[in-house]
């Protein structure tokens, strides 16, 4: 579901009530633990770029949540933990609200920040 929002805050005001609070906390986390970069929306939904290059991004789609991870060497070094999740060329999905997996998120997060990495 591709949001015209102009901003971040816009976009998350206009999620359904059982999206806001984790799309909110996926937020929270990635400007906790991705300070360098940008916060953007791209392509209609929320973004973080480092050198005007999107490495990671989320949404709220129809049927789940959207987790982009856009760094194909991230995706490589976290092989064992993402052979289970729901997961496309770089989007992990959450088809729940209640499951997100926050603490795998925010160690994606964190390895993302470690330095810029090859864009899939």
């Amino acid at each position: 579901m591709r949001s015209e929002a102009k901003n971040v805050d816009a976009y998350l005001a206009e999620l359904p009530e059982d999206r806001r609070a984790p799309l909110t906390r996926l937020r929270t986390l990635c400007r906790t633990e991705l300070p360098t970069h940008t916060e953007v929306m791209a392509y209609g939904m929320p973004a973080y770029t480092r050198d005007g290059e999107p490495e990671i991004a989320f949404a709220s789609q129809k049927q789940y949540i959207s987790f982009y991870l856009m760094r194909s060497d991230i995706r490589e070094a976290f092989t064992d933990r993402l052979a289970d999740q729901d997961m496309g060329k770089g989007c992990l999905r959450f088809r729940n609200p209640a499951t997100v997996d926050y603490d795998l998120v925010q160690d994606l997060l964190r390895a993302t920040a470690k330095g810029p990495g090859k864009i899939c």
